[in-house]
């Protein structure tokens, strides 16, 4: 079986989004740039909602911009690579190496889960890791806490009706203050 994977960059009080939606907090400096790529190239699929899959669309085409950096084209080549799956009902088509599900997302992972493969599914996007959250589908947990305080915005874990045990097997503090948790579900 697969293991699903949820991963995104974290305020210190728990949200990935500040209170007007924007991420602009959690841009990587070189060298947790470098971290994502390592875990991207490291990845099986990523598994999209329909907003975080429009913010990362613009890696199909990073490489044509002659500003891009060593680190950015080299994750614009991993991006395009990777299997993506995307979670919408409004989206009418996906590009790249992209496939569209309008159905139940939940069903799908599951399912997804026990498929052969190499490496992890990924998900990514509040909305979409909330659903399989709750579904207790998320085997791992991936937080990069980043130094800020935001007092709103979009939570990292929804609410749920059971308590959820982990088990913290990994961190590493990058010299950019982020702090990396990676916890599993018991």
């Amino acid at each position: 079986m697969r293991k699903l994977v949820y991963s995104m960059g974290v305020s210190l009080d728990g949200f990935i989004t500040d209170g007007d939606g924007a991420i602009d907090w959690t841009m990587p400096d070189e060298e947790l740039h470098r971290f994502h790529n390592q875990q991207g190239r490291e990845a099986g699929m990523h598994l999209y909602g329909r907003g975080l899959y429009e913010a990362m669309a613009v890696w199909e085409t990073r490489d044509q911009d002659p500003d891009a950096q060593e680190v950015e084209l080299e994750w614009a080549a991993i991006w395009k690579q990777l299997p993506k799956v995307v979670f919408s009902t409004t989206l009418e088509s996906v590009e790249g190496n992209a496939r569209l599900v309008r159905g139940d997302a939940v069903a799908e992972v599951a399912r997804l889960k026990e498929e052969p493969g190499e490496g992890a599914l990924g998900v990514g996007g509040a909305g979409l890791a909330a659903s399989l959250v709750r579904a207790g589908l998320v085997d791992e947990y991936g937080l990069f806490v980043y130094p800020v305080v935001l007092g709103a915005g979009t939570p990292f874990f929804p609410a749920v009706e059971d308590r959820i045990s982990l088990e913290l097997v990994e961190t590493r503090t990058f010299g950019s203050r982020v702090v990396y948790l990676r916890y599993v579900a018991r």
